[in-house]
């Protein structure tokens, strides 16, 4: 008898720890199938400006417009190449070693250098602050993005009514930069509709802009920017040497008229930014391929003005300009 109940003990003991066993499982799979995905995302940035910085806050917006936020649902490695083209191939190159879930590149080399490591793997390369996606080579295989074209008509439009008397613009570029030289064309082939001549300068690095704007200064009306890495990063420069001389610095986005320079016909670069994060989301969730999205861009561009630059250079805004004219110091 006793060995019979020692035998149902046993029986009833072992029924037990394999029920408990056997739930313990099913809660452990229920929660790894409830569980969110994490992300990791490489922001890799050429250099830090304003324009910049504002493409990252604004792709960290749009990803977390979608629900992927920092410190809950992603973690973000962000590295900064400081305009510097080596740097920026060393920063992609760890990223694809980390095996992060995304390189998210902000500028045109640093999107070439993300792109060129991460071909060979299945890691997505999204852009912003890409001029020209096609002279870049980044609209084929595992890349999408959004592209920051500048509406060049629009500033030749508006230079020609700030600075009636102009007859020459001077741009000052860098010679590595595809954005620029693109861009550079562009307005080489629409500013004799508006009556200007365009006097270039090309520089290799940022040690070559200060010798290359004195000498672009003394033969041109005014300046007007690209969105050129190299020659913004080195903007406060040229501002001190433009303004010296009496000479308008029109810049490419409002961060560059709220540093100093008159006026900019631009984009906004958080709206660029949040559109970006937007496309990345789909990414990350699985809901599209980079290799199948298009690149995007955004069409409207507003007028910034810094009304102090231009009441100390002599310059009256124009009537036509005036509804449309947005004070870059409040915005």
């Amino acid at each position: 008898m006793m060995k019979k109940i020692i035998a149902l003990l046993s029986t009833l003991i072992i029924s037990i720890a394999m029920l408990t066993a056997c739930s313990s499982q099913d809660d452990t799979t229920a929660e790894e199938e409830t569980q969110e995905p994490q992300y990791t995302v490489g922001i890799a940035m050429f250099g830090d400006h304003p324009s910049l910085e504002n493409c990252k806050d604004g792709f960290l917006q749009g990803l977390e417009e979608e629900g992927i936020v920092e410190g809950e649902n992603l973690e973000v490695d962000l590295q900064s190449a400081q305009f510097d083209t080596n740097t920026a191939n060393q920063i992609a190159q760890s990223m694809v070693a980390q095996d992060v879930d995304m390189i998210c590149a902000i500028a045109t080399p640093m999107a070439q250098s993300a792109f060129n490591a991460a071909e060979s793997t299945d890691i997505p390369t999204v852009f912003t602050a890409v001029s020209d996606p096609e002279t870049a080579m980044l609209t084929e295989g595992n890349v999408t993005g959004t592209a920051d074209k500048l509406p060049v008509e629009a500033q030749l439009q508006m230079i020609r009514a700030m600075l009636p008397e102009a007859t020459t613009i001077g741009i000052l570029y860098c010679t590595s930069e595809a954005n620029s030289l693109s861009t550079l064309e562009t307005y080489k082939e629409l500013a004799p509709q508006y009556g200007f001549e365009i006097v270039e300068s090309g520089v290799s690095t940022s040690a070559d802009i200060p010798l290359a704007a004195d000498n672009l200064l003394l033969q041109v009306d005014c300046l007007s920017n690209l969105t050129d890495n190299t020659v913004v990063g080195s903007l406060q420069t040229i501002l001190d040497k433009a303004n010296k001389l009496n000479i308008p610095v029109f810049g490419s986005e409002v961060e560059q008229v709220k540093d100093g320079c008159v006026a900019s016909e631009g984009i906004n670069y958080i709206d660029l930014g949040v559109q970006t994060g937007k496309m990345a989301a789909q990414i990350l969730k699985g809901e599209a391929q980079a290799s199948d999205m298009p690149y995007e861009t955004i069409e409207a561009s507003e007028l910034y003005v810094n009304y102090e630059a231009m009441e100390a250079l002599g310059i009256e805004m124009p009537e036509e300009l005036a509804d449309r004219a947005l004070d870059a110091n409040e915005e």
